[in-house]
This record gives structure tokens, sequence and C-alpha cells, in this order.
């Protein structure tokens, strides 16, 4: 049985080049990078050109630049570091009602602590539309966190105009680009974000690393109280082979990005537009391929169920998904796709397909054909499902 995988949104294979990259920091050096003697430095300077390549890659300072364990961790010291250290100044924050778990869950504990948090909709493609963040603020207001494309449909947000009505309004802005990093160009020099999340199992690197860039000035309370790593911004020892991954899977986006974009774009138009020639009643979900990340199609399927439709395409050797990866194991339909105003039947028959490197036109033209052979099984019991004649 052939095996596809069409799950890069929740998590990448690692590039071989990294592999290779890390090899070394597995074994032979182990010192710890706070250490001054000859093992600890051997590492410390693999840290720091690991940073140097990632600043490089989004075109910022070195120093801007802290290393966490993952993106959840990124987008909570972000938001909970702004509101501990600006509580007294405001206690409003905006962020959309698309965001990833990590953002709405953390949201929802500062609720809790008494700060009010305003959550803007969507239009029908899921988009962020400027105006709704203007309207959102208010005096008291100290951050706005927009996710810079969303992971279920790939829709990316209109960040620079947000950016920058945020930023004239005085406040502080904050993106999760974890899906848009490796998928759409960032430029943190022109930007108008204050801080940015990213996370290395999304390039090709390895899960257990990821972090955040914040500008320089912007001071925030540290979640995790320790030693002095990470200038004093984030204590414990680092990760020295993640942070060695995401340094080199930045170099190979900095050579190869804009090539293999491309070839991922192309794969996934042959996916989505010929799945729509050879199956009626599908429904796309999200905007545009103009508007969306080159990898992601997210395709309701009318009549079937899509738990059923994602296990028949498994036992087929298609790795594909019904929504994000950290909301798995809910029968619920997607908050993304209610928030986008999805008929809720449709909803329930969503699978995301998230392309990525290694992905073949070969993996694209069978998975098609078990994704119809599949439809037709499961539509044929179905008794909603009437062909047209």
């Amino acid at each position: 049985m052939k095996r596809v995988y069409f799950d890069h949104n929740a998590t990448t294979p690692m590039h071989p080049e990294v592999a290779i990259a890390i090899s070394a920091y597995l074994c032979e050096l182990y010192g710890n990078p706070s250490s001054i003697h000859w093992a600890g430095r051997e590492v410390r300077k693999a840290i720091e050109e690991a940073r140097e390549l990632t600043a490089g890659f989004f075109k910022c300072p070195k120093q801007d630049v802290i290393f966490t364990s993952s993106g959840t961790e990124g987008d909570n010291l972000a938001i909970k570091g702004i509101a501990w250290r600006k509580g007294n100044e405001g206690r409003h924050i905006v962020t959309s009602a698309v965001e990833h778990p990590a953002i709405l869950n953390t949201c929802r504990f500062l609720e809790r602590q008494g700060f009010r948090v305003t959550y803007v909709p969507v239009n029908s493609q899921g988009i962020v539309e400027p105006d709704t963040i203007r309207a959102a603020l208010a005096p008291d207001t100290i951050l706005v966190s927009i996710m810079y494309a969303n992971n279920e449909t790939g829709a990316v947000m209109p960040l620079s105009e947000i950016g920058a009505l945020v930023r004239n309004a005085g406040v502080l802005m904050h993106t999760d680009a974890v899906q848009a990093v490796g998928k759409i160009p960032i430029d943190m020099s022109t930007l108008p974000v204050d801080m940015l999340t990213f996370s290395g199992h999304k390039i090709n690197a390895l899960k257990g690393a990821g972090g955040l860039i914040v500008r320089k000035g912007i001071e925030f309370e540290r979640l995790l109280h320790g030693g002095h790593q990470e200038q004093g911004r984030r204590g414990g020892t680092e990760n020295v082979v993640g942070v060695v991954a995401l340094g080199k899977a930045f170099e190979i986006l900095g050579k190869e990005m804009a090539a293999e974009v491309d070839e991922v774009r192309a794969l996934r138009d042959r996916l989505e537009q010929t799945l729509f020639k050879r199956i009626p009643d599908l429904v796309l979900n999200g905007p545009p391929s103009a508007m969306r990340l080159p990898n992601t199609v997210n395709i309701s399927f009318r009549f079937v169920e899509g738990e059923a439709l994602l296990l028949n395409l498994d036992m087929a050797g298609i790795a594909c998904s019904s929504g994000s990866a950290c909301s798995s194991g809910s029968m619920e339909p997607s908050p993304v796709l209610s928030a986008m105003g999805v008929d809720p039947t449709d909803a329930q028959g969503a699978l995301r397909f998230s392309l990525g490197y290694g992905n073949t036109a070969e993996e694209v033209d069978y998975a098609v054909e078990s994704i119809v052979s599949v439809v037709d099984k499961l539509r044929a019991m179905s008794p909603l499902w009437h062909p047209k004649v």
C-alpha cells in the first residue's frame, strides 16, 4: 500500500540536511551551553550561530530572537508576558475567533484573572478584516494578537494593514506565524508587528523547539523563572539539538524556499482542481488561492461524514486532517469553520489537505483516485445522497 503524507500543517518530516546537522549534538557535543569550559563553549557557539541564521531569515537583530520549547510556549510568553507586565496600564486584549488553541486558551486563562478579551469575527472566507480590529480597540487595550495564517483553511490575514493600524493606536501587536513561516515571505524589518511566534516542527526541523521574536525595548514578564538563559528572558537549559535544527532549517529555507513554495503550490492546485472536477457537491472552505497559504486546501465533502472519510483514507495510506491537530479527538464541528459561518453539516464533512517538502505529483494522483473511490463508497451508503441523473 502506498503511503502519502498530506498533513504538513500538523507537523513536517525532518529535512535530511537537518538530520546531518544535528547528529554531532546527539552524542559528541553534549556540553551545557552555560558552562564556560570547552564543552560548554562548543555548544554555545552552535546556539548563537542558529540565532544568527534565524535572525537572518526574518531580517531582525539576533538579540530579538528568543528560543522556546514550542510555538505554544512562544504564544504564552507573548500574551501572558505582556498582560502581566502591562496589567496596571490596561487589561484589554484583542484577538480573533479563529486563532490556534495556544492563543484562545491563553486568553481564556487571562479572562479568569480579570482581563477582558475581545474575539473579533472573521468574514465568510475566514479572514480578519482590519475594520473589526479598529472597532475593537479601546483606551485600555494593551495587546492585539492575530495569526498570520490560519492552520485549518490556510487563509492569510492582512497583517501589514492590521499591524499598521494597531501601531498607530499605540498598542503592541503579536502574531502567531507558526503556519506562515516557510510558506510566505516574512520581513521583520518592514512588518509592523512587535512579537512573532515560530515553531521548528512546521519547517522540517524538530518538535520541542520554537521561538519568539521580540523587538528591542519591549518588556514582558517571564514565564519560566530560573537561570540567565536567553538573555535572562527564558530560564532553562537550551534544547541544543532543537535549536541547531532550527538554525539549519532556516538556512535551507533562505536558499530554497521560493522554489519549494512554487512546487508545493503546483501540487496543491493539481489536487484541488482535480478533486473539484472529479467529485460533485464539494465546498471550498477558505479564500481563493491568492489569499491562501500555497500548500493548504480545506474541502467539505457533502453527504459524507468527515471522520469516516478520514479513517477510510487512512486505510488507503493517506494522512490528512479534519482540522487542527491540537483539537483532534473532538467530535464537534471545527470552531474555525463555525466562525466562518460554514453550514454545520458541511463542516462535519470537511477535510484539510496540507502538502509540503517531499510530496510528488504521483502522490497527488494516487490520493485523488483514493478520495474519489472512498467518497463514492460512503455516499452510496448515505441516505442523504441523491446523485444527479
